[in-house]
């Protein structure tokens, strides 16, 4: 049977999936649900792939690593398949481990561009109607104060901004239509005034 490669591509990074669709689901011959590997091809590094079980812990890191970048946090992550620490504001050491034996950690230095281009082929992974993939949870390391707090934010905003937008859209509305209103009455008596 023949597989099916589905590629995300994002300027220095790309992508690739490559399984079969689930057809006890009824699923279309193009998706993908049952993966058999991935590779991540990100410009002048190392091919970079492995099997389902570690894309999802790898996706991750690189999401809880950078959530971390932009809270200005300690950027560090470690785990049994990845480490991800910051070497300065623009380098990034990616050390991958192998889960087979006798094998040396590939170890990888990538700069914000191309660690901004990785996150984004797998949002679009993530995005994508074509793969189904099952979620992983948040990695074990995250303590539950900074779970419970990304949580909490998404949540908050989910819930605040669309009456917010909605309470703006209304009254930016409502202000342009002060200058078209002309009231009728006043127009019917100027005219009466005028006539007498």
């Amino acid at each position: 049977m023949i597989q099916n490669k589905i590629s995300f591509h994002q300027s220095s990074a790309s992508l690739e999936i490559i399984g079969l669709p689930d057809y006890s689901n009824n699923e279309n011959k193009d998706q993908i649900s049952i993966i058999s590997q991935w590779n991540l091809n990100i410009v002048d590094k190392p091919l970079i792939e492995g099997k389902i079980e570690h894309l999802g812990p790898i996706m991750d890191a690189f999401y809880f690593y950078s959530n971390l970048l932009i809270k200005n946090e300690t950027p560090i992550y470690e785990s049994e398949l990845i480490d991800i620490k910051a070497d300065n504001l623009q380098i990034h050491n990616i050390v991958l481990k192998s889960s087979k034996p006798n094998v040396k950690p590939l170890v990888l230095k990538i700069g914000n561009s191309l660690l901004s281009d990785t996150i984004n082929c797998f949002d679009q992974l993530n995005e994508s109607p074509k793969i189904r993939i099952k979620k992983t949870d948040m990695p074990t390391n995250i303590s539950k104060k900074l779970r419970f707090g990304l949580n909490k934010k998404v949540k908050f905003f989910d819930f605040i901004m669309p009456p917010f937008i909605a309470i703006c859209s209304l009254f930016l509305f409502s202000s342009s239509l002060i200058y078209f209103y002309k009231p009728f009455e006043n127009i019917e008596k100027k005219e009466q005034i005028n006539q007498l």
